[in-house]
Parts: structure tokens; C-alpha cells; sequence
């Protein structure tokens, strides 16, 4: 009997195990009612569509009907794609973390039918390999303990259970009210704002950062070795607040990332790498990664990483999917790696890996945030073409009435899964950077709305973590630039638009706990340094009016502001229609910004000099 769910979902990740001859079932509550039902445990399967040891496992395991029939009459087998599903994932890694210090996926948790997790680990081999049990003895043993020792197994469930909420609890509350500077070792240094740490506790993490290079091959640590994306942007905000030591750190870690393997011939960057020197890349291509490099990364890296992403990554709407695979078939073989060590002009002889088709908001908005960075930046009007189409593709198919209604959707359909905070804050900063450089007010009328939705907290927990007690959160990340930071960074963009200093307020509460954290461990909490070091800097917005069709002094003053951009310092550039349309739409900073053109505006906190009408002037007054 096959009774597998798995023919019909949106996920491709979960489509791939569709003909399994494991009974599959998506995550939700009626697989949870089934294992009551029946009074067994419920296996909970997390990976995703481009993971290698994902795909290892279930040719090796999920693929034996012996193991489906086990799993058929002893459990209830669910399958969870963690980029489909953000929360879910995040609760069982903490529960996971109270069994083993190596997380990563595929994630193998076993719960109660209350969805309360009791023993769980990561890949399981099909026979044993020295201490790691295999596949079927695992099995074994939480049936065993599931029929023999039940007390024991809900003693844990609980206590694991307790521990996260406890966490959650403790999340929420600093959220809420702020951190007391007080209790975290004093009162604040050198005008700090309330809650965050000083300046000085912030650029002193670049110590800690010299200490962890690898002098030899560049970047932190040892094997494997990743690109870490806002560690690097950290790095680029105290670089651009005066940091030499920064700078060279910054410098070094992406010369690595691009002469070595770890970036292919394409442009485009691997997730990480196996060996301390950047080789033997694990060959799996994010759009995380790519994207968040893109915000500082130089010209001729920036620029091939947004020709992987037009390439690879771009549907034919303008959004981008999630990822493109490892592994490809060569010669009727499925093999890891074999495409990507080809030339690029042999490439074509073979079919390419195939991608995870997900169009997810938040990583799309943290691609429009790279392009318009990078775009700005160098500059690139083909990269704020790219940002504009995913932009206007994501508002059309994802967003109703300026609220994101959809997290994941494929061309097979539109995920059930709710939208989270990532989602809500990546696409909310994106839109907020897109129309700082393009000029476009309705994106920043969309990401004020946004805004509104993520410090509301109008997001729907999901009802089997609910019920459990066992929501996290979201939590901080290495690869990814958090939704909860993304969404205070927009928040002090706003408050620099409009200036309305409760949104200020909002974004210091929204990183303050993480960034105290992040001067002891920057590692996951880089972005929130980012943020709350430009936090701690005087606001200050410029504003550039040129036409389009300038070109000599308009657009030297334009790049001139451009290159001002630092921790504190906004810049708009915009059209003379387009500062109408923006103080038309409630956007306080540019209204009287609609005169004679080309002009600067340079204001602290919403106080303005006298407009800057050639590029000495305005040099004078950025100084």
C-alpha cells in the first residue's frame, strides 16, 4: 500500500519524494491528528530541493521499500521543505540542538503526536559508520523507547518543549520593550540610544574578526568555509565609518570568495566550501548568497553575480528562484559536482543541475536590495533593471493590496504556507533601496505598509507549533540577513523619510538584544551590528534632484552622494516629479525638493542646508 500525499505539492522539494515508497504527508495538523489516532510517533523529514546529503538519504533510505513499509505501519512520515517552511524548520533545529552540535539537513526529528519533539539528528548513513547508527536502528530505537519506555519520551518531549518556549518568551519580551543599557554592563558611551551597545563596543567586534582570519587563505575559520554574507556587510558599514582594519578584512575575504573555486566561471558563488582554502566547493548556488554579496561586493565581482542571476536564477516574470543544484545527470550518472568542473563552453552537452523553481518573497527582496545596491554603486542600470522586474513580478503575484499574502509559490502553484517576518522585512528593505535609487515612490508606499504588517507582528503561527508551545521565532542566521533586522533597517529608513522618530524608536527595539549579543558573537548577529551602528550615528538624509536625461554636473553630484553612504546617511536621488510624487505620498523630506534642477539637499535629521547646486558645494557640505 502507497498512500504517498506528495503528488501535489508546490514544493519541488517535497515533489521529489512524491513517488517514494514512503506514506509522506506535508506538515499541518491532520498528519499530527493521524499519529494520535493511531498512538505512534511522527518522523518529521526537513530538507530542500538543491541539498546533497538531502538527496544521498533519500536514495539510500527513503527509496527502500522496506524502510516505506516500516515507516508505513510503525509511523507517520512527514515531509517539510525548510525554505517553504522558515518556522517549522527553526523550531525542530532548536530541538534537534538538545541532541547534537552538527545542525544542518537533512534534519531527522521525531516527535509526539502533540508535535513535540523527543529524539532527533541529522543524515543517517544506511548501514553504521563508527558511532552514527544507521537509518534502521535509529528507527528501531525510538520504537522501542516509543512502546517501552513512553514516560521517558515524554519526559523529554516536555522538557525540550519548555526550554524553547522559555527562549521564545524571553525573545518576545526584548522585542517588546528594548534591552535596558543598565544591564548590559553600564550606562551607554559616546550618545549611544537606549538599548543599543556604544559605537565603541561595536567597531571593537572588528578585533575579535582579525583574530579569526585565516591569514593564509582568507576569510574566518577553518573547513568548510563560507562566504557569510552579513559578516562581510558588517565589515563594509565599519569600512565605510572610517575603519581602516575593516576594510582590509572586507577586502581580503572577497578577493578569496572570487579568485578561488568557491566562485564558478559563470560569476555565479557556491554555498560553501569543503576545504580551508576555498576548494572542492560544495556546489549547490543560492540566491541568499549571491544576493546578499551583491551589497558589497566590487565591480567585476557584482557583476558576475548579476549575470549568474539574469542567467540562471531569472524566470521569464523578473523573480528569481531559490537555488540550482549540485548535481546534475553526466553520462546517465547523477553525480555532485561533474557540470560545474567542465568548461563553460562544454557545458552545453549536458543538462544543467536543475533548480529549486521556488519564487520566495524574502529572498527575492533581498535580491532587489543587492542589485539596487550594487547598481547604485558601481553603476549598473542593467542591475536596477533586474531589481525593478523581480520587484514589480514578486508585488504582482505575491502581494495584495501593499500586504505580502505569499511566501513560496511555484509553477505548480501557491504555497499554503504563511508569509513570516523574513518575508515581510527582506521584500520591505528591498522595495525601501530600489526606490531611494530609481526614484519610484509606489515602492516605498508598498514597503511603508510593509513596514506597518511587520511591527504589528501580523504573522500566523503555525497551528501544530502552536499547539505544542515549540514556536521560536525567527532565529538568527550566518548565511541569510534576518527578516527581523531587514525589518528594523526599513523601519530607520523610514523614520529618515518621514521623520517620525517612533519608527527610529521601533528599529532600536527590533536589534537591540542581537546586537548586544552579536559584540560577543558577531557571527550571527552581523546584521544586527550593521544596523544598530548606523542606529547610533546623527541621521542624515541627502536628497540628489536631476533629470533623467542629465548627464555632467547632475550626475556627478549624484554620484558624489552616492559615494557619501555610510552607517547614518540616507541618499535619495530623484526627479523633480518624482520629489513632488514622493511629498505628494506623505514622504516629509522631499517636499519643497520639486525646483530647479541639479541640486543637493543635506540634512540632519530633517534639518537642511541650503541647496547644493554643483559638486564642490555639495562635497563641502557631505564633509
Amino acid at each position: 500500500m502507497n498512500d504517498n500525499r506528495l503528488g501535489t505539492a508546490v514544493s519541488p522539494y517535497l515533489r521529489l519524494h512524491a513517488d517514494n515508497p514512503v506514506d509522506w504527508r506535508e506538515w499541518g495538523p491532520e498528519a499530527f491528528a493521524e499519529a494520535r489516532e493511531r498512538d505512534v510517533p511522527v518522523l518529521v523529514s526537513v530538507g530542500y530541493a538543491t541539498c546533497h546529503w538531502c538527496h544521498v538519504m533519500a536514495r539510500e533510505s527513503f527509496s527502500d521499500p522496506e524502510i516505506g513499509e516500516l515507516l508505513r505501519r510503525d509511523f507517520v512520515a512527514v515531509k517539510v521543505d525548510r525554505e517553504e517552511r522558515p518556522d517549522v524548520d527553526a523550531s525542530l533545529m532548536a530541538s534537534a540542538s538538545a541532541f547534537t552540535q552538527q545542525l544542518g539537513w537533512p534534519l531527522t526529528a521525531f516527535a509526539t503526536p502533540e508535535g513535540r519533539v523527543f529524539f532527533a539528528g541529522t543524515y543517517y548513513p544506511p548501514t553504521q559508520v563508527g558511532q552514527v547508527g544507521s537509518f534502521r536502528q535509529v528507527l528501531a530505537a525510538v520504537l522501542d523507547a516509543w512502546t517501552e519506555r513512553r514516560h521517558e519520551v515524554d519526559a523529554n518531549a516536555g522538557a525540550i518543549a519548555a526550554a524553547i518556549a522559555q527562549g521564545a518568551t524571553a525573545d518576545a519580551a526584548a522585542r517588546g520593550s528594548g534591552v535596558d543599557a543598565t544591564a548590559q554592563g553600564g550606562e551607554p558611551s559616546d550618545g549611544a540610544a537606549p538599548g543599543l551597545p556604544s559605537v565603541d563596543a561595536i567597531r571593537a567586534v572588528t578585533a575579535q574578526l582579525v583574530s579569526a582570519e585565516d591569514t593564509t587563505y582568507g576569510g574566518f575559520g577553518g573547513a568548510p568555509k563560507f562566504p557569510s554574507a552579513p559578516l562581510l556587510e558588517f565589515l563594509g558599514d565599519v569600512a565605510a565609518d572610517g575603519d581602516d582594519v575593516a576594510r582590509g578584512l572586507l577586502d581580503r575575504s572577497l578577493d578569496a570568495i572570487r579568485t578561488t573555486e568557491l566562485t564558478d566561471d559563470d560569476g555565479g558563488v557556491f554555498r560553501y566550501a569543503t576545504k580551508r582554502d576555498w576548494s572542492v566547493p560544495h556546489y549547490e548556488r543560492m540566491l541568499y548568497d549571491n544576493a546578499g554579496l551583491l551589497a558589497v561586493a566590487g565591480p567585476e565581482q557584482a557583476r558576475g553575480i548579476a549575470d549568474f542571476l539574469r542567467d540562471t536564477l531569472r524566470r521569464p516574470d523578473g523573480a528569481f528562484v531559490a537555488a540550482q543544484d549540485s548535481e546534475s545527470t553526466i553520462d546517465g550518472r547523477r553525480v555532485e559536482g561533474d557540470w560545474y568542473r567542465l568548461p563553460l563552453d562544454e557545458r552545453g552537452r549536458f543538462d544543467a543541475p536543475p533548480l529549486d523553481d521556488q519564487v520566495l518573497t524574502g529572498w527575492n527582496g533581498l535580491a532587489i536590495r543587492g542589485l539596487a545596491l550594487a547598481g547604485a554603486r558601481h553603476p549598473d542600470d542593467e542591475m536596477l533593471d533586474l531589481a525593478r522586474g523581480a520587484a514589480d513580478a514578486v508585488l504582482t503575484a505575491h502581494v495584495r493590496d501593499r500586504h505580502v499574502v505569499v511566501r513560496s509559490s511555484t509553477a505548480h502553484g501557491t504555497s499554503s504556507a504563511p508569509p513570516t517576518i523574513e518575508d515581510v522585512g527582506l521584500l520591505a528593505e528591498g522595495l525601501l533601496e530600489l526606490a531611494l535609487v530609481v526614484g519610484e515612490v509606489r515602492y516605498a508606499v508598498t514597503a511603508r505598509s510593509l513596514v506597518d504588517d511587520g511591527l504589528a507582528g501580523r504573522f500566523d503561527t503555525d497551528p501544530v507549533l502552536r499547539a505544542a508551545g515549540t514556536a521560536t521565532g525567527e532565529q538568527p542566521q550566518t548565511a541569510l540577513r534576518s527578516g527581523t533586522v531587514a525589518l528594523a533597517g526599513a523601519a530607520a529608513t523610514l523614520g529618515a523619510l518621514t521623520g517620525d522618530r517612533s519608527l527610529r524608536d521601533a528599529a532600536t527595539r527590533l536589534v537591540a538584544d542581537r546586537a548586544h549579543t552579536g559584540t560577543e558573537r558577531p557571527l550571527g548577529h552581523a546584521d544586527a551590528l550593521g544596523v544598530a551602528l548606523a542606529l547610533q550615528r546623527p541621521s542624515r538624509e541627502v536628497v540628489v534632484v536631476t533629470e533623467v536625461v542629465e548627464s555632467g554636473r547632475g550626475d556627478r553630484m549624484r554620484r558624489t552622494a552616492l559615494a557619501a553612504r555610510r552607517p547614518g546617511t540616507m541618499v535619495a536621488t530623484v526627479t523633480a516629479n518624482q520629489a513632488r510624487a514622493w511629498a505628494d505620498a506623505g514622504f516629509s523630506l522631499f517636499i519643497g525638493r520639486d525646483g530647479s534642477s541639479p541640486a543637493a539637499y543635506v540634512c540632519h535629521d530633517h534639518v537642511c542646508a541650503l541647496p547644493a547646486r554643483d559638486v564642490a558645494a555639495l562635497s563641502d557640505q557631505l564633509r
